[in-house]
This record gives structure tokens, sequence and C-alpha cells, in this order.
């Protein structure tokens, strides 16, 4: 019997073999439409500033106030006021640089690598995400420029800058640390025009909306930041092309600067340091921790401003099995060191890792192996990942955990170096606690800022993934 025939007389067969319709999860739930995604996105700028905001801020303000009087103390003093000593000249300030440029890398990660794959569920999620990741490397970006001591220096003519001096100093353009220089600001540049060029079509939509309602000082304000956006099919083509130019820019330079700063340990000499497992292990790390975050700061904006729609389980869903795979991948690089150190057979690299595990910074390393291996795992049930409240305690141990894997790293390499008659016990000084905790109201201050003034999601992005945005959506079937 011939297929024709098959398909003439029983057609029930081949209704039976059909494959059926896997329905996709909804990325904007409750099939709003174009106008009520541009009002609740925009209404957040436009209302009045709520009482909570204020108090959030005034909060920031005071706790950012920490590090300003911390810093003011050490260019005032000398950078001896920090807890620095032989054998530990690398402390909290590199541990916090290294942590707050982790932080760093989950809005580009968002931004440029899910675009390029064609991930739509991060339409909700970029614009924090990359907010998060400029509030972070200025953060990252304090610790680094401070340590080095005698910071007027950088700005004098003949100390920093490579022309002949009266001097004779020339600087030290070999040093692996220059390195840093080169990829962080690289990268804080490309995230910028990257949340740029992002914003400008809603900034547009903010102008016109001013404009409409009569508020000529915020839409010129607006206006100015658009650079004369009116949405034409040109302007759109653009957009695109560069957007997409920027998203294969960026995506190397996630995966290059934090493997540039492992490159300052992996460099060394010091056991615990001297490892090829460092670059992967960091970026892994990185992507881990700055997940964590994301959920850190969206899950208490979605309950604040009813964005439930807009944010949905599928979102939570997909960046909780991101976290993880990450963390697994984390976990693996743990076992693997200790592998590593028995395997080589060199004795320092053994003694530094059973160190870690049993020595004086013993409850550091178990603190970061709670956080860092057994906290992701509860991501594999679907109910943990279905409740928001637990999910937002586990992303904080996530950070927690991954700050102390900075610590770790670091200072208890070098508190146990080679020789025992330089062996010592680091204790930070009241001046680097208050610095570093301060860096969290810094950062809370301006990512307070961009909530109030800027639409936190693209609107454009979000209205291109629902189903009124395909022109044939009507015709499906």
């Amino acid at each position: 019997m011939s297929s024709h025939s098959i398909e003439h007389e029983s057609p029930a067969i081949l209704a039976e073999v059909r494959p059926a319709d896997v329905p996709r999860a909804a990325l904007v739930e409750h099939h709003h439409d174009f106008h009520w995604i541009t009002e609740k996105i925009c209404g957040i700028v436009e209302g009045k500033t709520p009482t909570w905001w204020w108090w959030c801020f005034g909060v920031a303000c005071f706790v950012a106030s920490f590090t300003v009087a911390g810093l003011i103390y050490l260019v005032a003093t000398g950078v001896g006021v920090w807890g620095h000593a032989n054998p530990v000249n690398w402390a909290w300030d590199i541990v916090n640089f290294v942590f707050w440029i982790g932080i760093g890398h989950a809005g580009t990660l968002i931004s440029a690598i899910l675009c390029l794959l064609r991930q739509k569920w991060r339409t909700s999620i970029n614009r924090p995400a990359e907010a998060m990741t400029i509030i972070a490397v200025i953060c990252a970006a304090i610790f680094p420029v401070f340590h080095v001591g005698r910071i007027w220096f950088a700005v004098l003519p003949g100390f920093l800058f490579p022309f002949p001096n009266a001097n004779g100093i020339w600087q030290n353009f070999r040093s692996p640390l220059e390195w840093d220089v080169f990829a962080v600001s690289t990268y804080g540049t490309v995230s910028v025009l990257f949340w740029y060029i992002g914003l400008l079509p809603d900034l547009g939509t903010l102008r016109d909306r001013f404009t409409s309602t009569g508020n000529i000082l915020k839409a010129r304000i607006y206006g100015f930041f658009a650079m004369g956006w009116r949405g034409s099919n040109r302007q759109w083509s653009n957009y695109e092309m560069a957007y997409l130019i920027l998203a294969g820019v960026a995506t190397p330079l996630v995966l290059s600067v934090h493997t540039v700063v492992s490159f300052d340990f992996a460099v060394a000499l010091i056991p615990g340091w001297h490892t090829t497992i460092f670059p992967p292990y960091f970026v892994a790390g990185a992507i881990f921790s700055g997940f964590g975050m994301v959920l850190t700061l969206m899950l208490p904006l979605r309950a604040i401003y009813r964005l439930e729609d807009l944010i949905t389980q599928y979102h939570i869903d997909c960046m909780c099995k991101i976290i993880l795979a990450t963390g697994t991948m984390v976990g693996y690089a743990y076992s693997m060191e200790f592998f590593i150190a028995w395997y080589g057979a060199n004795p320092y690299e053994g003694f530094t890792f059973i160190n870690r595990a049993f020595g004086h910074y013993a409850w550091a390393y178990w603190i970061m192996v709670s956080c860092n291996v057994i906290t992701p795992q509860f991501f594999w049930f679907k109910a943990v990942r279905q409740n928001t409240t637990l999910v937002w305690i586990l992303c904080i141990f996530v950070n927690v955990g991954m700050w102390f894997e900075r610590f770790v790293i670091i200072v208890t390499s070098l508190a146990r170096d080679f020789l025992p008659s330089s062996w010592g016990y680091y204790s930070p000084s009241i001046v680097e606690i208050f610095t570093f905790f301060g860096t969290f109201g810094l950062f809370s201050l301006l990512f307070l800022l961009f909530i109030r003034f800027l639409p936190i999601m693209p609107m454009s992005e979000i209205k291109s993934v629902i189903p009124a945005a395909d022109p044939h959506g009507a015709h499906k079937h």
C-alpha cells in the first residue's frame, strides 16, 4: 500500500503519530499588550518617589560614608593603617577587588552571550544586570588604586605619564598588574557603551511622554541623553547592528577579564597560586556570583513593583539552573586543586591545601565550601526554585561564599609560605572593614539612583517577545 493511500484512507493514524506541540513558557504572562508594558515600566520613573526609596537612599548614603572616611584616613595616614604586613601583603583590598569584578560579570554575560545565542529570556533582566556590572566595576576599581599608596602621584606629571622626567623614574609597564588596568578599563568602557545604547529607545520614549505631559525640564534632560532618537527604520537598523557588534566585542571580554585577574596569582610561584586551573575556575566563579547578585537585586524589585508578569518564574528558574551549573563547576575545581596537589607530589603544594582545610583558616575554607558547593545543590529541586524567598536567601549565601573563596585563595597562600620563619596570621584592621562594607552602601546608592531615574527594563525588547509582536501569531494552528 502506497503512502498516499495510507494518508487518504487512515488520517487517524497520522494524527496519532504527529508530534504534539510543546508549549513554551511565556516570557510575559497574562497576555499583556504593548501599552501595558510601556505604562508599567515608565510608571516607575514617572511616579512619585516612594517612601521606602528615601529610607534606603539615606541608609545607603550613611553606609557609603564608611568607605569615604576610610579612604580619607588612608590617604592622610598611609597604607599601614590596613592590616597588611609580611607575609600577607595582599589582603582584603585585593580580595574585595576580585570579588566585585566577579559580581560585574553577569551583566555582560546576560546581555552579550545570551543575546548572541538568541536566548529571549534575558530581556526582562538584562538592563538591571548591566547596571549592576558598571556599578560593581566602580566599586572594584577603588581598591587597587588606593592599595598602591601615595595616590596623589597618579595625577602629578612626571610620575605616571610615560615621558622623560627629572626624577629619572620610568613606569614598570611590564608588571602583570598592568594587565588588570587594560582589561578592567576596556571591560568597563564596553559595558557602559552596551548599557547606554540599549537605553536609547527607552530614553526617547520617556522624552516623548514628559513632553506630552508638559514637563519640559525632564523632557529636555531625557531628550539630551536620547541623542535624537526618533524610532525610524534607519535608526532601528543602526541600533540593532551596533548592539550586535558590541555583543560580539563584549563576549570575549567576559572570559578575558577574570582570566587576566587570575593571571595575577597564576604567574607567581606561591603554593596555591601557581596553577593553570585558575582562569576557567575564576570565570566560572564570577558567573556564579554574578547571577547570585542579579537574583539578590531583582527578587525584591519584583515584589516591590509587582513585576511578576515581566520577571516570571521561568526567568528565575533559568538563573537558578545557571547558578547550579557554575556552582558545580566551582566545586569540581576545588576537588581538582587537591588532586593536582597530591598528584604533583610537591610537598609545599600539598601542605598548602591541607593547611587550607585543617589549619588556622579552616573556618574560612569550610564556609566557602558550604556556601559555594552545598548551597547551589538545593536548586536541583523544583520546589526550591519556585520559592522566591528561599532562592533569595540561597543567593545571599552564594555571594558570601564567593567572597570567602577570594579570601581563602589570597590569604591562606600568603600566610603559610615556603619559610616557616615568615609565617603569620592576618587580621583585618577596622579601617579595612569599614572601607569594604562601605562599598555595599556605594553599590546600593548607585543602584537606587538607577531604578529611580532610568527604565529598569528594556521596553522594546520585552515587547518583541510577546505574542502580539509576531505577525504570524494569529495564523498559527
